[in-house]
């Protein structure tokens, strides 16, 4: 407990989703849905599975996460399964964990639906038949490694209670798991079985090979049909299609697919780079036109026959990086779209509203034309992948608004977001050969202008327009070694350079005239500009973060701490809050409307989007302790860490805030208002004008049957008054002893002259409405039944008001009512005028302080606005 209580979660963001996972190496299930007549494609994504529809490949559902990663999926007409390590999980309706299978002793591999039971294998040989819905065992068969290792399994349509085994040393086995009895063994063919798959014959099945064979053969007779021959390695998947074309689709471990006639025995077709890793499954849909595969390199394709010469037209995709990305940034000031450089040699943009408005902007090469016809995997011209890039959308209808660096390369490459497509300029500074590399890049804000920093310390101006060199900075080069950031401002008024040197140089933009060096104490690793502010952020090799302030041409701030990203309005950067991930991130981007958080992490594939919870609700800044420790919280979309409910509760008591209530009054010198509406004390000295403009035109008539009410006394806040019925001889005469009733205020006044207390009848006042306080104040008169002591206590609490500098508003309007209302009699009674003169020497005492604290901030204000920094 004392462990799990020092550590915490995050404060400000939670998980949100992730972006940009679609598939891994797993090969995808199709399911049909009968109610909807639609087909459904099923992939594994880490430890948990996305389900898409195949009419538009968009996204219906995303399971709940699982305890470790998938490791094979398998669905029938009802449920899903998958199998994570030595586990079992079926899901219904894509999404929730409705049964759970145990009993294997190693990791499951390979998984078939059967009826109503469940077939497992796991990886020593060992399967077991499950009754799906009781999750009791019905069978359990153990194989011999040695003789045979299983390594694929099928059902054979109309066999009765029969499973086809296929094994490593390319035997398979026919099994009754009914009667748990071996019906036949096929000796194979001298190659391990990688696919069994039924063909759209009866008795007939295809078997691929690890030699790259495959077997068309009859088991009811026990007789090869045909064989075929792929030279592209092992058979990774099969397929059949069944509308009415006798085609079979093969695939490999190089990412083409063969397709083969099976009437004619020959191949009719290659769909050579169907993705650019092995073809993890490919399905033909049930008397369709239309194959879907997936693959390791994060795609889902959906491919359609409706053209002459046999091969495939890609009809639709879903694809996201097939390596890790390098950078992410948001791109425009809408938040909606980020774009991201990954690995793969790939830009992509990822939305963050639906997945159709995905696009890629496509590999960056040397020569477009010879790429588009030689395909970007054969493009001896392709450039290296994206290190770092800049993107302004101010001109993007007009020209290319993106310039990247590649990795080691010396020229910088413009792309064009509204066109998809890698741009029209190549910018190449030609002072050097090309042995230098890009470090930074920047575009500036009216998307004129591209300024690169290079390792050389030169930094280079381009017009974005034309791809025209417009100028460098510095007489020979900007820095003494590599540059690390290059920054404009919001005005294109001053340019920031940082370098290797340990120096920040600020420059004319215009002029490219130094104007200011600042000595930094370590090297710098990165920058960012925050151009609203003028603030640049520079991370620095010594692990430390400064904050330089361009307007000042200081350093304002040093946190100890790792790289950050600035929040839209500057505020904040780092270490406000912190959480801990499984994966270093290598990118962090902060949408400009502030509501997520993009980050990019080692080794991983996607986006993951972190929400900011301090739009929708309160959120404590308070300095974090020596001794904070965070938890590790799982990627979006991943499974959530399961802690014990101990460690949970106390990490839920030490995250609960308390609700801040704010005092009556912050400091006794401070004046404090009240918090009554305007309309409770603004209007007393308007009371007559706004009764006699209220008054009514007509008398009120008295209705005919008056419904019964509960008399109540007039007020704020109603009180029922007690009620007793009239006796048949009380006297109709008026009391005159009535009228002269003092109220609860007249009291408390009486009392406090005593005692010096006067919150009581300042409490009474504030529950009063102006008509009331009015009537109130007009009965502390003589000839209203009042006398002077009483008023006389009045203005003592007025004093008092004053000296406490509470109510300070109230004060001010209960006072003006008072003189306007018994300004002759204070000044025919010598005890009231000096009890006057006292108010009055407090109020100007009080009103002078105040207006000196106003002068004050006035005049900095003042010269904030007109000073020049």
């Amino acid at each position: 407990c004392s462990r799990a209580s020092k550590r915490h979660r995050s404060s400000i963001f939670s998980g949100f989703r992730a972006l940009g996972l679609y598939s891994n190496h797993l090969p995808h299930v199709v399911r049909f849905h009968k109610k909807h007549r639609e087909f459904y494609i099923v992939t594994a994504v880490g430890q948990c599975f996305h389900t898409y529809n195949v009419k538009k490949l968009g996204i219906v559902a995303v399971s709940n996460a699982l305890p470790a990663d998938i490791a094979c999926l398998a669905a029938d007409r009802m449920l899903v399964y998958a199998a994570h390590g030595k586990v079992v999980s079926a899901f219904a309706k894509n999404t929730q964990v409705v049964h759970t299978y145990e009993g294997h002793q190693a990791d499951v591999h390979l998984l078939l639906p059967f009826g109503d039971h469940l077939i497992s294998v796991d990886k020593e040989n060992v399967v077991i038949v499950w009754d799906v819905e009781s999750e009791d065992t019905y069978l359990r068969i153990s194989f011999d490694n040695a003789s045979f290792e299983v390594r694929a399994v099928m059902h054979p349509s109309t066999y009765l209670n029969k499973i086809l085994f296929g094994s490593s040393q390319g035997s398979l086995q026919l099994w009754n798991i009914k009667s748990n009895k071996l019906l036949y063994m096929f000796p194979g063919w001298a190659s391990a079985v990688t696919v069994l798959q039924q063909t759209p014959g009866v008795d007939v099945v295809g078997v691929g090979l690890a030699s790259g064979q495959i077997i068309i053969h009859n088991i009811k007779f026990n007789e090869t049909l045909m064989k075929f021959q792929q030279d592209w390695g092992p058979i990774t998947a099969l397929s059949f299609r069944t509308d009415g074309h006798p085609i079979m689709a093969a695939g490999s471990p190089v990412g083409h697919i063969g397709l083969w006639d099976l009437e004619e025995k020959k191949l009719v077709g290659q769909m050579r780079d169907a993705h650019t890793t092995a073809i993890a499954g490919l399905t033909f849909l049930h008397a369709e036109p239309l194959l879907i595969t997936n693959g390791a390199d994060n795609a889902i394709r959906v491919w359609i026959f409706d053209v002459a010469g046999g091969e495939g037209r890609l009809l639709r995709f879903r694809m996201g990086h097939s390596a890790p990305p390098n950078k992410i940034q948001h791109y425009n000031q809408s938040g909606q779209h980020i774009l991201s450089a990954g690995q793969d040699g790939t830009l992509q943009s990822f939305s963050v509203v639906h997945e159709r408005f995905n696009k890629s902007l496509g590999h960056g090469s040397l020569n477009k034309k010879k790429a588009k016809k030689k395909s970007v995997i054969h493009d001896t011209a392709k450039l290296p992948p994206i290190t770092t890039f800049a993107s302004e959308s101010a001109r993007q209808s007009d020209w290319d608004g993106i310039v990247a660096c590649h990795q080691g390369f010396l020229v910088a490459t413009t792309w064009n977001y509204q066109k998809s497509s890698m741009g029209a300029h190549k910018l190449e500074p030609e002072r050097f050969n090309k042995n230098r590399a890009l470090n930074a890049v920047d575009v500036t804000s009216c998307g004129n202008f591209a300024v690169i920093a290079l390792s050389s310390g030169h930094i280079d101006v381009y017009n974005m327009q034309s791809g025209l060199h417009r100028g460098q900075y510095g007489k020979d080069r900007a820095h003494s070694g590599p540059v690390r950031g290059v920054a404009v401002d919001a005005l294109n008024q001053l340019t920031v350079s940082a370098g290797a040197d340990k120096l920040v140089k600020i420059w004319k933009f215009t002029s490219k005239e130094l104007l200011h060096t600042d000595n930094l104490p370590a090297s710098p690793a990165s920058t960012l500009l925050h151009r609203d502010s003028g603030m640049l952020a520079l991370a620095l090799d010594d692990f430390t973060i400064s904050i330089f302030d361009m307007e000042t041409k200081r350093t304002v701030r040093r946190f100890s701490g790792q790289r950050g990203t600035f929040s839209p309005d500057g505020r904040w950067l780092h270490l406000v809050d912190c959480f801990l991930v499984d994966a270093a991130a290598v990118s962090i981007s902060f949408s400009p409307t502030g509501n997520f958080l993009a980050s990019s992490h080692v080794d991983t594939l996607g986006i993951y989007l972190w929400s900011n919870n301090a739009l929708c609700s309160l959120v404590s800044l308070r300095p974090l302790p020596a001794d904070y420790e965070p938890t590790v919280v799982m990627l979006p979309g991943t499974c959530p860490i399961k802690d014990d409910e101990e460690v949970e509760k106390v990490g839920a008591e030490s995250l609960e805030m308390s609700e801040y209530m704010s005092p009556a009054q912050l400091e006794k010198q401070l004046i404090t208002l009240s918090l009554l509406p305007d309309s409770r004390w603004k209007n007393l000295l308007q009371l007559d004008i706004i009764k006699k403009r209220n008054k009514p035109q007509e008398p009120p008539k008295v209705p005919k049957a008056a419904p019964f009410f509960i008399p109540t006394i007039p007020g704020l806040i109603p009180h029922y008054s007690p009620f007793s019925f009239p006796s048949l001889s009380q006297s109709k005469v008026v009391n005159l002893g009535v009228l002269a009733q003092k109220s609860r205020f007249y009291l408390q006044l009486e009392d406090a002259l005593d005692s010096n207390l006067y919150e009581d009848p300042v409490g009474l006042l504030k529950e009063m409405g102006p008509s009331a306080i009015d009537s109130e104040l007009r009965v502390l008169a003589p000839d209203m039944g009042g006398d002077i002591r009483v008023m006389q206590s009045f203005l003592k609490m007025i004093s008092t008001m004053l000296l406490l500098k509470r109510d300070f508003d109230l004060a001010q309007a209960y006072l003006a009512l008072f003189l306007k209302l018994h300004l002759r009699i204070i000044a025919d009674h010598p005890s009231l005028m000096e009890e006057a003169e006292r108010v009055q020497e407090l109020l100007e005492e009080t009103w002078t302080s105040t207006q000196t604290l106003l002068n004050q901030s006035m005049c900095l204000l003042s010269y904030i606005k007109s000073a020049l920094l």
